[in-house]
């Protein structure tokens, strides 16, 4: 059971939301969420996107998906927990112009009524939810029947997947809370995703991450990734120099750079789904005679 009586959390999923909120408010992500614009543009493009439809971009952080639904003439509402970052993301669609509603809110509980949006989509947002099924739930629940879903979501066995589960080793989570890369499988998809569907497609992507050197992306992740630097500082010393050398290594692992920067490709699934329409009306169920 995730709500009580009265609707609202019990209190230790009330204690781990507000953790996951000041995580993510810890730092400044904007530094990082920025240079993903492309994830964003390319999955406006996969779900076909088109002027007039009402966009709702989840877990949204700075907007690169918002923005990039704006940019196609949408009717864009961002959604995310943190309102220093939406506070951003209002300030970068002002700078270009563009009209996005922002509003505070969770992955798992979304403000819209059933089948009330023409596209649902988030970009390394959903994924983060703490109570995962019903996160999934809600992306189809708010989505109109023919209407799209767009997730981008880090895979466990590419770089940033197992950045995650490096931090994961040196400060587990708390007990019954699942990796966020479970999103990046072709398992959780088809397991809370597929059976709504009237088309489904899943597609192995790559961003690639480009930096002065791996220190300069240790620096940058340590100082404005909340999820990161929280874990860095719940170390003692002598864990925290081990957790930053075996981060550098990650990254020698991956880095194809071969004058002393840093060029890191970093899997990631894009999932593109149209939801099953209503049956027509008198059409027949099963197979009766």
């Amino acid at each position: 059971m995730t709500q009580t009586n009265d609707g609202r959390l019990p209190g230790h999923l009330q204690v781990l939301k507000s953790r996951l909120q000041k995580t993510w408010a810890a730092g400044d992500y904007s530094r990082i969420g920025t240079t993903l614009q492309i994830v964003g543009e390319r999955l406006a493009e996969a779900m076909d996107l088109s002027a007039g439809m009402r966009v709702v971009d989840v877990a949204a952080g700075n907007g690169n998906a918002s923005l990039a639904a704006a940019r196609r003439w949408c009717e864009v509402t961002a959604i995310d927990i943190v309102p220093a970052l939406l506070d951003q993301l209002s300030a970068r669609a002002a700078a270009e112009g563009l009209d996005i509603a922002c509003r505070e809110a969770d992955a798992d509980h979304l403000p819209f009524a059933d089948g009330s949006i023409d596209a649902t989509m988030s970009t390394f947002g959903a994924m983060f939810a703490p109570l995962q099924p019903l996160a999934a739930a809600e992306l189809i629940r708010v989505t109109r029947p023919g209407g799209r879903v767009g997730l981008a979501n880090w895979t466990p066995d590419g770089f940033v997947g197992r950045f995650f589960a490096l931090l994961a080793r040196y400060s587990p989570p708390p007990a019954g809370l699942a990796m966020p890369t479970r999103w990046g499988t072709d398992t959780f998809v088809q397991e809370h995703f597929a059976g709504h569907c009237a088309a489904l497609r899943i597609e192995r992507r790559d961003y690639v991450f480009r930096y002065r050197s791996p220190g300069h992306w240790l620096a940058v992740f340590s100082r404005c990734c909340g999820i990161t630097r929280k874990t860095l500082a719940s170390l003692e010393p002598a864990l925290r120099q081990s957790l930053c050398d075996d981060i550098l290594r990650l990254i020698d692992r991956f880095n194809r750079a071969t004058d002393g920067s840093m060029v890191v490709a970093s899997d990631y699934l894009e999932v593109v789904m149209q939801r099953r329409p209503r049956p027509a009306v008198g059409s027949r169920q099963g197979g009766g005679s």
